[in-house]
């Protein structure tokens, strides 16, 4: 018997995807993986550091585990965003930790594990080099059964002022199209009922060759490969994060043609105020947005329309914030994801003044909330009586006499049931509008 290693992953779905790889390639070397740190020979930290709670949140784990630990110590290592923007750092800050894996390390972590249970004290590797590098992860590894993340690029070259993506992902890189189209097929094979195409900015793909996206067309390669990918017969697809300046209309096209494209546009556009976006080195103004937002609209289908909004960036007026408020009423968002401006060390809005007080972002934060709540509860209202179709995705976390799965238009619906509909599409007829979800009855499996 190998040794065990417990991987757990913190942050987004890139990150999600990232420990579907690493899990293969332990297991591939030998390793063992268990479901519990507890008596995990290794114990590895995938993290995220796009917000400061997120890159805090493995230090109070690492503290966490280690308490829970029964027996001898076990080798800690962070891997992802955290480890390639802390480094060294980690090891002084943590001394528990043992090892430090990039994000461009992935493929060598059996290696570097190795290396760590063998007695080396501080193993790094923050080598940014991707040559050679293996995105693919097979069917049955996946974290979920039913839903598959599927990268097509990662890294970013935006350089927006407030982030650190840039630094911690690198510069993009986006992978062959035949290779995500064959990924695509497998899935549907092996019963996969809805994939992600997911990258910091799915919508800059761009693949060294055109292999795979032949006879398919498209104002850019995202849009062919959105046509490619419909083509795989994949029931449902899904694509996030989408960036404003290169949201070419073509994809509301794409999406109108082919009814296995979800209906449902991510749409990060951060600020309402073209001061506040000038600063945020964001490429777009309001109304540039807002043209995005019109292409949308008037699509043959209801799209659903979610956002990121960050109040309190260094310098925002309240006059400022009074055009976000304008903006969002404008829009009228399915669901918003709002965040309280927080200083990433490393990014150029670290040098500016962080002028806006915590209590005024609170209060910012609680005002665009309200404004959100009361727009979207009427957004879910319109969905009464209606009949979607539903992919079980698990029982509801709030009653076990439920079950819950999300809708082509992304939303969480929940109605009674029991698990042997895991995994199966089913119509339900919207009986409630709950706050940040539906609630419903059967009506028929698909």
């Amino acid at each position: 018997m190998g040794s065990t290693v417990y991987l757990e992953t913190i942050g987004c779905q890139m990150n999600v995807a990232d420990s579907e790889r690493a899990d293969v390639r332990l297991r591939a070397a030998g390793f063992d993986l268990s479901q519990s740190p507890e008596t995990a020979d290794v114990i590895i930290f995938n993290t995220c550091s796009v917000r400061e709670r997120a890159a805090n949140k493995v230090f109070t784990r690492i503290g966490e585990v280690r308490r829970q630990r029964l027996g001898r110590e076990p080798v800690v290592g962070v891997m992802g965003c955290v480890a390639q923007l802390e480094g060294k750092t980690l090891f002084d800050n943590s001394p528990s930790v043992n090892l430090i894996v990039g994000t461009r390390a992935t493929d060598r972590l059996p290696e570097l594990v190795n290396r760590a249970l063998e007695g080396e004290r501080r193993v790094i590797d923050l080598d940014e080099r991707a040559d050679g590098e293996k995105w693919d992860v097979p069917a049955t590894a996946r974290t979920s059964k039913y839903v598959a993340f599927v990268p097509i690029i990662e890294g970013c070259n935006k350089f927006c002022t407030y982030c650190i993506v840039p630094f911690s992902r690198g510069r993009e890189k986006s992978r062959a199209a035949s290779d995500i189209v064959a990924e695509i097929r497998e899935l549907r094979d092996h019963g996969y009922r809805e994939i992600h195409l997911i990258g910091q900015n799915v919508n800059s793909y761009r693949p060294g060759t055109e292999a795979g996206l032949e006879g398919f067309k498209g104002a850019t390669a995202f849009c062919r490969l959105l046509r490619a990918a419909a083509a795989t017969g994949m029931e449902r697809i899904k694509f996030t994060t989408s960036f404003p300046r290169d949201f070419h209309p073509d994809i509301v096209a794409a999406i109108d043609e082919h009814e296995n494209l979800c209906e449902w546009v991510h749409l990060p556009v951060q600020s309402g105020s073209d001061r506040v976006l000038r600063a945020m080195r964001r490429g777009h103004t309001a109304s540039d947005y807002m043209a995005r937002i019109a292409a949308i609209k008037k699509a043959r289908r209801r799209m659903a329309i979610t956002s990121d909004i960050i109040v309190g960036f260094p310098g925002e007026t309240e006059a400022d914030f009074r055009e976000t408020l304008k903006l969002v009423g404008q829009v009228g968002y399915d669901a918003l994801f709002i965040f309280k401006y927080s200083e990433r060390p490393g990014t150029p809005a670290a040098r500016l003044d962080d002028d806006v007080s915590r209590s005024e972002k609170t209060a910012r934060f609680l005002e665009l909330e309200e404004m959100q709540q009361q727009l979207q509860q009427k957004t879910y209202e319109s969905y009464l009586g209606r009949v979607i179709k539903v992919l079980v995705e698990r029982t509801s976390l709030k009653s076990d006499q439920d079950m819950s799965g999300h809708s082509t238009c992304h939303k969480v619906v929940n109605f009674p049931g029991g698990s042997a509909a895991l995994g199966e599409v089913v119509s339900v007829r919207v009986t409630e509008a709950k706050p940040n979800s539906l609630y419903g009855q059967v009506t028929q499996a698909i």
